[in-house]
């Protein structure tokens, strides 16, 4: 992975961490608008749902810090990805996750989601979502 691509995807992060709970809830209300049969998969509770938002922007700030030290950051993804199948994750629901990921970047970041940045989320999360599916399919 190229350094400028992990550049850009780490300062943009950093843009996100402040709104760090409204990207949560716009990356669910995107995901679950991209397809609606995941909702199951997630807990109907309001305050569970904030838990949930907040393990994935925990999850996401690791995984983008981590993108320096790919060799340690790999074996995490890989966990991750079959630990997701227990929660009756499908290898095709990757795709939409990045939809809603990069929606969520978009509204987030406004302005400063140019097209190099979009790219380099791209990127990284096709890489990320491969190492995720390759462990657990």
């Amino acid at each position: 992975m190229e350094q400028k691509t992990i550049t850009l995807v780490q300062e943009s992060f950093e843009k996100v961490k402040p709104i760090a709970p409204a990207a949560a809830e716009i990356f669910y209300g995107k995901l679950f608008e991209l397809d609606p049969e995941l909702k199951p998969l997630f807990p109907s509770d309001e305050g569970a749902m904030k838990q949930q938002g907040n393990k994935l922007m925990s999850m996401l700030a690791a995984a983008v810090a981590g993108l320096s030290n790919l060799d340690a950051l790999i074996p995490i993804l890989q966990d991750l990805g079959k630990r997701h199948v227990e929660y009756k994750v499908e290898a095709f629901h990757y795709e939409t996750v990045g939809s809603a990921l990069l929606g969520t970047l978009e509204a987030g970041l406004g302005d400063e989601f140019t097209s190099d940045v979009k790219a380099a989320w791209t990127s990284v999360y096709g890489t990320m979502a491969d190492v995720m599916i390759k462990a657990a399919y």
